[in-house]
């Protein structure tokens, strides 16, 4: 049991996580903090992270931040380093929902996702978040990383980046699968430096993504019936698997897309 304890040992470590007041970044942050992690919440939502911060306890702080942000992006990031010394895992986490896709849970056509109706802004703000975010979080991630010549860099993608789903929107999809990519190419380059590089990529959660879509009944059926297992995940489901990338336990992983999806993917074409 020691040596198990060992493996998964993240105590005292510096944690960033961004989008990290609700949803599945709140469950990296739980975890981390529950096994002793210095654990530092980036958002935009001000209340959000007060009320997280308090209800996780331990060690955990938040700062606002916008991963679209540059400036202000790594002023955060700067902080973190004068109060911990360090920067040892970053879970690039941030994101929001495209809305609709061109069909509805039924398989109706719906004008509104529609690529002739899809507003330009709407697109340009999702692959800004989602894509583009991703991109600011990782470099300077690697910028402090390289300096510490180590570290843990754990991205959130989804299983959108790998399928065909024609009830999510389309920029979403998009924007996912260039994380991917993206996240392959990042540890490549930076294995060299000790820094390891990974993708977790979730499948439906009840997360409150999407203005919490999943409450409704109608599109909470439609992804139930995807699942293997007849169910949609939740934060508890996804902690093991924060807690593994972010511990010694994955010192020899990197590069990998970690589907964690009750087996969605299998079941759609």
């Amino acid at each position: 049991m020691a040596d198990l304890k060992k493996m998964f040992d993240v105590a005292g470590k510096s944690v960033i996580v961004t989008g990290g007041a609700s949803g599945i970044g709140r469950g990296y942050a739980e975890v981390l903090a529950e096994h002793g992690a210095r654990v530092c919440i980036l958002d935009v939502d001000s209340a959000g992270i007060d009320r997280t911060v308090k209800e996780i306890g331990g060690q955990t702080w938040g700062q606002v931040a916008d991963v679209t942000d540059r400036p202000g992006l790594a002023a955060a990031f700067d902080t973190v380093m004068e109060r911990h010394g360090a920067i040892d895992v970053v879970f690039a986490n941030a994101g929001i929902d495209a809305g609709p896709g061109f069909l509805d849970p039924e398989g109706h056509r719906n004008p509104d996702g529609q690529i002739e109706n899809f507003g330009d802004d709407r697109w340009d703000r999702v692959v800004e978040v989602n894509l583009t975010g991703v991109y600011n979080t990782l470099k300077l991630a690697a910028i402090h990383m390289k300096a510490a010549q180590g570290g843990r860099i754990v991205v959130t993608s989804s299983v959108a980046s790998q399928i065909n789903e024609a009830i999510v929107g389309v920029p979403y999809m998009a924007a996912k699968a260039g994380v991917d990519h993206f996240v392959r190419n990042m540890a490549m380059e930076l294995g060299a430096f000790g820094i390891l590089v990974n993708c977790i990529n979730p499948g439906p959660f009840m997360t409150n993504i999407a203005g919490g879509r999943l409450n409704n009944p109608e599109d909470r059926a439609a992804f139930e019936a995807q699942s293997l297992i007849g169910r949609i995940g939740t934060l508890e489901d996804i902690k093991g698997l924060a807690l593994y990338l972010a511990s010694p336990c994955s010192s020899y992983v990197t590069g990998a897309q970690i589907n964690i999806d009750g087996g969605s993917r299998l079941r759609i074409s």
